[in-house]
């Protein structure tokens, strides 16, 4: 990429995407393709197609997704497989179909099998069971990373995959942990009413702050090809935590410890940390934002 090249970011409006175009701006890329979902419905074949062919871009980082927490995910499986495929297949081929020179595409960490090694690497990807309760959004990120590198293989393309752990930042208006339990917090703090957490607060994660991940994935389609990174690579921090100590702090910044926890509700996978070997050998980063730090400047935006 240079500063001039026309770049289209699917998802904008999210919470990786609006960091990327973020990035990119402050870095000095203002060629930006930056269509409303009104205005472009990626599960639509047809307007896909018609804005590649019309608008071509260069370069793509294709964040955009139906994303949302543990509970939404697994009632809403056939939802979330069929808008991710969509999107995903519509962007993939139209990018193919119109010649563009370099792909992005953004997948997650839930496409490990529930109880794989930690740390994860690649090349653990199907090698056992998912988790059950987001198996229909693991699933459309397989077939979208496998899609990648079958173009990539078929027809000489430039698609990366890049698999990033739990990804939080100020303008996530998903169901997601982090946002879901700011939401929560800050009405019962208003109510006076105890916090109501899902599951047992066992499970270990690890959070990237969405800047830090905008970061990464610019220098990953400034630096490196589709031959370089193999089928997929992961972007993680390295640093994890319980969602029970993911409780206790947000408690304590906010300063109410009003809280219970729903045993009924399930924990979903027990542990998942990325092994970012790959990505430390192919370019120069590492976060800037530690959970805490990361949670402070969340809290200041909400």
């Amino acid at each position: 990429m240079n500063k001039n090249s026309l770049i289209y970011v699917a998802g904008h409006n999210g919470l990786v995407g609006s960091s990327i175009v973020r990035a990119l701006q402050s870095q000095g890329y203002t060629n930006l393709l930056l269509p409303s979902r009104r205005a472009l419905d990626l599960t639509e074949q047809l307007l896909v197609d018609w804005f590649f062919k019309r608008l071509k871009p260069e370069y793509v980082f294709l964040s955009a997704a139906k994303v949302g927490g543990i509970i939404s995910n697994s009632t809403h499986q056939a939802d979330y497989l069929y808008q991710n495929l969509s999107i995903s297949s519509n962007v993939i081929h139209a990018a193919h179909k119109y010649g563009v020179k370099k792909l992005l595409n953004l997948g997650s960490s839930c496409i490990y099998p529930k109880n794989a090694p930690q740390p994860l690497k690649e090349e653990y990807l199907l090698s056992g069971a998912l988790e059950p309760t987001n198996e229909g959004y693991a699933v459309a990120k397989i077939a979208a990373l496998k899609m990648c590198r079958y173009y990539n293989e078929q027809f000489g393309t430039n698609f990366l995959s890049a698999m990033p752990c739990n990804i939080y930042g100020e303008n996530d208006k998903s169901t997601h942990v982090i946002p879901d339990l700011f939401r929560k917090f800050q009405n019962a703090k208003f109510t006076g009413t105890p916090v109501a957490c899902y599951g047992s607060g066992r499970p270990i994660r690890e959070f990237l702050y969405a800047d830090d991940l905008a970061d990464a994935c610019i220098q990953l389609m400034e630096q490196c090809n589709a031959s370089d990174i193999g089928e997929s690579i992961n972007v993680g921090s390295g640093e994890e935590t319980s969602i029970s100590e993911l409780v206790s702090t947000i408690a304590n910044m906010l300063k109410y410890h009003n809280i219970t926890w729903d045993t009924s509700k399930p924990d979903g996978t027990p542990r998942k940390l990325l092994d970012c070997t790959k990505l430390k050998t192919l370019i120069d980063w590492k976060p800037k934002y530690s959970l805490v730090r990361g949670l402070c400047r969340m809290m200041k935006e909400t």
